[in-house]
């Protein structure tokens, strides 16, 4: 064991070079042409194909995949961008086994569905890697829009609206495009510098102009987008973090996970990062998974993810809670924070009450638990700010804190659109935010344009 390894407190360099590269390897690897051929082949081709109906993108899984048993990946990349123009990033991280493959009649009969996920990725990585493009961007319409977020909802809206020939200019906070895609996924699911990769796939049709470090409310207002565009898509995510309303939670130590996620993605040396030796992640859902599994990677000796209900409730899939438990993660549930406890100012305990269901309400039960933690990861949601939207003369309308959007993503006010996270109803999945962003620049289309014609 590399001396590294008994590094106290929060530290790097944990491990070798040779575990990390080992440790952050493609979660999934990608399948070979022949693979590709045997696993297309256990299709049934389903007329009525229910995996087709549980794709929030709609993708016509059936006919890609038997373009790729026939030989024609490129025709089967085209099937998939045709609905999901970032087909290759869902591939990775879409959590198949709630969505197509949970419905595929293979898994309703034998247990083992057919990997559509990889066969998806297999597809589009061809596609990609010959740069294949397949979309031509028609003469320019002279309307232009305005894209707040170069997430994948609003890469998808740029996208769309690019090949009606529309004028897009994204504006985006962060110094990279990407969004989830780029800050907000564990590395293992997206190797290979993948995320700018598809960026520059989808900004490659023409027409779109993407200028970084630009934030709503800071540098631009919403009143001056409605003023000198044509139309409006707001697609900039979630900013907020919900606190753990425990007492002392300011202590040294306390990390937001999507801050650590976004680190660690962003990070040329794994061995920097630090971790802590004993970890506790606080909440149940995806980030909460990433966030504990990549502490175990990078070395964390014990980390321990605390969820306030039981498993049949956590947000997180089987199979991502059952990739935790195979990297030694240990998931306990029916416990709440209630206090952060401190020695010198940084992170020695955490101590959570036990929780139970009186009736439909959770309730504490008065029993307290004390983990010792020198690293404590929020991962209990985030929240959407509102307060960028000042200043824009009228204030567009919230439901639930987040944007109320119609059935096409139109806002109550005029030529403003939005779709992902930021709206009320998204869902923090990557596949239901392109969907979003693709079906508001239909919309968009529809109102910038008479007769068909722009």
């Amino acid at each position: 064991m590399p001396e590294g390894q008994f590094k106290q407190g929060i530290a790097g360099g944990r491990l070798s070079p040779e575990q990390y590269a080992d440790n952050f390897a493609d979660l999934h690897p990608p399948l070979d042409h022949h693979e590709a051929l045997v696993e297309s082949d256990r299709c049934y081709f389903c007329y009525d194909a229910p995996c087709m109906n549980a794709c929030p993108t709609s993708i016509d899984i059936p006919l890609f995949i038997r373009q790729i048993s026939t030989g024609n990946p490129i025709g089967s990349a085209k099937t998939i961008f045709d609905q999901n123009i970032l087909g290759g990033m869902c591939a990775r991280v879409c959590p198949t086994e709630t969505l197509c493959e949970e419905v595929c009649v293979r898994e309703v009969a034998e247990g083992k569905p057919v990997q559509i996920g990889r066969l998806q990725r297999y597809a589009t990585d061809v596609a990609m890697a010959e740069n294949k493009q397949f979309y031509k961007r028609p003469e320019p319409t002279g309307k232009t829009v305005a894209v707040v977020g170069a997430g994948p909802a609003g890469l998808a809206a740029a996208h769309r609206l690019a090949r009606y020939g529309h004028e897009v200019t994204i504006l985006e906070a962060r110094p990279k495009a990407g969004g989830l895609n780029e800050y907000g996924i564990a590395a293992y699911k997206s190797v290979d510098n993948f995320a700018q990769a598809e960026v520059d796939y989808v900004t490659s049709i023409g027409g779109i102009d993407i200028q970084n470090g630009k934030a709503l409310g800071r540098d631009y207002q919403l009143s001056d987008l409605t003023r000198n565009y044509d139309a409006v898509f707001l697609g900039m995510g979630l900013a907020g973090v919900n606190a753990l309303r425990a007492d002392g939670e300011e202590a040294q130590g306390v990390t937001n996970a999507v801050e650590f996620i976004a680190e660690l993605r962003q990070a040329s040396d794994l061995a920097s990062l630090p971790v802590g030796r004993r970890v506790v992640v606080i909440g149940g859902g995806m980030t909460a998974i990433d966030a504990a599994v990549q502490s175990k990677l990078l070395g964390a000796e014990e980390v321990t993810i605390c969820y306030r209900r039981g498993p049949e409730h956590m947000n997180a899939s089987e199979f991502e809670q059952d990739l935790a438990a195979a990297n030694g993660v240990i998931i306990r549930h029916w416990l709440q924070p209630k206090r952060v406890i401190a020695d010198g100012g940084k992170v020695s305990a955490i101590e959570l009450e036990y929780t139970a269901m009186d009736g439909d309400r959770l309730v504490g039960t008065g029993e307290r638990l004390t983990l010792t933690a020198d690293q404590v990861f929020k991962a209990i949601g985030q929240s959407f700010v509102p307060a960028a939207l000042n200043g824009s003369g009228a204030l567009l309308d919230l439901e639930a804190g987040r944007i109320k959007v119609d059935a096409e993503g139109r806002t109550s006010l005029p030529n403003v659109w939005a779709g992902g996270d930021c709206i009320f109803g998204g869902d923090d999945l990557t596949v239901s935010a392109v969907a979003q962003g693709r079906d508001a620049a239909e919309s968009i289309h529809r109102a910038l344009t008479s007769n068909g014609r722009a």
